[in-house]
């Protein structure tokens, strides 16, 4: 896309109806691409590249967590030239523990923040939680959006909130999470990614991975156009983040036709999208391992975390 730069108030009673008809139609057609030989491999490593592998239950340990560390640097060493994931997700209490695993690697560490799942906390705790996650040295934090006071109307709330937790997160990138399973309309999906856009979200994203429905193609789509429409009107570019819900190599490759198409070759890089799916990276492994030797493996041959 060409570079686009204008002044621009935000207003959020003004961000476009959403046509769902024509949305959950668009959405369709981007399974309906065939992706063979070469391009597919392509986009199974590049899928690869951009997933960021979590574990964010209460049974978490320092064990699991280096575990996961391991296998993001080494996801299968019987092949050679294999990328690294782009991040691995971990609690605040976790960072440190990753930091130290991952080294020089290059591999990211993010950690989730404000109240995550629920959001439901006063804000000052919010912001201890997240400086917590950066001073233990998370590179990027993903944090919740406040649905109730969303849901409620309460959009300068949800406005100042996020731009409070951008401060605190210093130099660390922020992923917006609108969980969008429970805003209910497409056109509530789009004001959320507006304003997360606004306040100064680098990436936004679906959903926790905690309810169900979590990403789908079609509320895919809806951020994937408001994100450009973003950058048409104010230059920047933002991140893109579908999570939960994404288990197979076929799908991730939609979802890659889909940006390609929507966004274009600026944001093919996880820089800019990333996969919330730690199940999607031994389904695309199976589909390398085959291209590769011919014969699928099996699943004891992948490490589960």
């Amino acid at each position: 896309m060409p570079e686009k730069i204008i002044s621009y108030q935000p207003d959020f009673s003004q961000s476009p109806r959403v046509d769902q008809v024509g949305i959950i139609e668009r959405a369709s057609r981007f399974t309906k691409r065939s992706i063979k030989n070469e391009t597919k491999m392509n986009g199974l490593l590049l899928a690869l590249n951009m997933i960021d592998l979590t574990t964010l239950e209460g049974k978490d340990s320092e064990g699991k967590v280096k575990q996961m560390c391991y296998k993001a640097m080494h996801l299968h060493d019987a092949f050679e030239g294999l990328p690294t994931v782009a991040a691995v997700c971990v609690y605040p209490s976790m960072v440190k523990t990753a930091k130290l695993a991952l080294g020089d690697s290059g591999v990211k560490v993010a950690s989730v923040s404000t109240a995550f799942p629920s959001g439901q906390a006063p804000r000052d705790i919010k912001i201890r939680d997240t400086k917590f996650a950066v001073q233990q040295g998370a590179d990027e934090i993903d944090m919740v959006i406040s649905r109730g006071k969303f849901l409620e109307g309460e959009y300068n709330f949800v406005f100042d909130e996020i731009a409070a937790i951008k401060e605190a997160c210093g130099n660390a990138r922020l992923k917006v999470i609108l969980e969008t399973g429970e805003l209910g309309t497409f056109d509530k999906v789009r004001k959320a990614s507006d304003i997360a856009m606004h306040a100064g979200a680098d990436f936004i994203k679906t959903s926790t991975g905690k309810i169900s429905p979590a990403a789908t193609m079609p509320v895919t789509l809806v951020m994937l156009e408001a994100i450009r429409d973003f950058y048409y009107k104010t230059g920047k570019m933002i991140g893109m983040k579908p999570a939960g819900g994404i288990s197979k190599s076929k799908l991730a490759l939609h979802y890659l036709v889909m940006l390609n198409e929507t966004l274009g070759e600026s944001w093919m890089n996880n820089q800019w999208f990333r996969f919330g799916a730690s199940s999607l990276a031994n389904d695309v492994l199976m589909q390398v391992m085959k291209a590769k030797t011919g014969v699928y493996q099996g699943k004891d041959y992948f490490a589960i975390d």
